[in-house]
């Protein structure tokens, strides 16, 4: 099983004036150790889980450019980017260009969001869900479209939620037929558009996970597909401040390969983001390397 790494929290060591630095020597590291992909959360405010509101957080993409330019090997992505807040228009672009800049490392992870409190006090529109999942998929539309061919398709999109003239990018995609797409959540829902659009899933790994894994490969059956095409991810938040921590993460990454997973993806929200990384490089990746 390969491991993966996500920022979950920015309340760094240093405040604010360490926080470029910080962030690339966390990608140094991480690439070096030989993390398999790193990736931020996508929220103009920090969540519940790293202090709420009035904690730090730093906007995904720009981050994402930062972890790029420090990184040669690993993949990054967001993880994931809520439908909501961007034009699929400026979304393409956005993909295509970091895909291009990495020399293909890029994924995009996308989902329908979450936090409402967010976009309403932000000002920004958050439709109800079903309004979201339909957004959504004709984005998941909208990007094929601009990741076909040389330039894109020249055929108007007219949808629901978006209508576009002409789906032009250029320059394209480095990643043919387009950068790997993975979509985060493990509703019925979720996993059709897993099935029919994506390269990856993205889940939590709670007690349901087998079922979650056995519905996405009933989903993939009833759209034609081989599920064993699909990434298997998940997001596990961890905590490895003391020795214990390691030997719980051991424990936690081996029952998730058990699944069938492909990659895990560790979240490290303390303040002192190189050690984390330090540890799981120095202990988790080479463990699960050799199981």
């Amino acid at each position: 099983m390969r491991i993966g790494l996500e920022l979950g929290a920015f309340a760094w060591d240093g405040g604010p004036t360490s926080m470029g630095a910080t962030l690339s020597r966390i990608a140094r590291t991480a690439d070096e150790a030989g993390f398999d992909l790193i990736a931020t959360g996508d929220h103009l405010w920090q969540g519940p889980h790293a202090g709420g509101p009035e904690a730090p957080q730093l906007e995904c993409f720009t981050t994402l450019g930062v972890l790029a330019a420090h990184t040669t090997r690993c993949r990054v992505a967001p993880v994931v980017a809520g439908v909501h807040f961007r034009h699929p228009a400026l979304l393409a672009k956005s993909a295509t260009t970091l895909d291009v800049l990495t020399g293909g490392r890029f994924m995009l992870g996308l989902g329908v969001g979450w936090d409402e409190s967010e976009a309403v006090g932000s000002g920004i529109e958050f439709p109800p869900l079903g309004d979201r999942f339909t957004m959504l998929e004709e984005t998941l539309q909208i990007l094929l479209r601009y990741w076909t061919g040389e330039r894109g398709a020249e055929k108007p999109y007219t949808g629901r939620h978006y209508t576009i003239e002409r789906t032009l990018s250029d320059p394209q995609s480095i990643t043919r037929p387009h950068p790997p797409i993975m979509l985060g959540g493990g509703g019925r829902r979720t996993l059709r558009l897993v099935a029919e659009y994506a390269d990856a899933c993205n889940l939590y790994p709670g007690p349901d996970l087998t079922e979650k894994l056995e519905l996405l490969r009933r989903l993939c059956d009833e759209a034609g597909r081989d599920h064993t095409t699909v990434e298997k991810t998940c997001v596990l938040p961890v905590d490895v401040t003391e020795s214990a921590g390691v030997d719980a993460l051991l424990a936690q990454l081996r029952r998730i390969a058990a699944a069938e997973v492909d990659t895990t993806i560790c979240i490290i929200s303390s303040n002192d983001p190189i050690r984390d990384v330090e540890r799981i490089g120095e202990h988790a990746l080479p463990a699960m390397a050799n199981e």
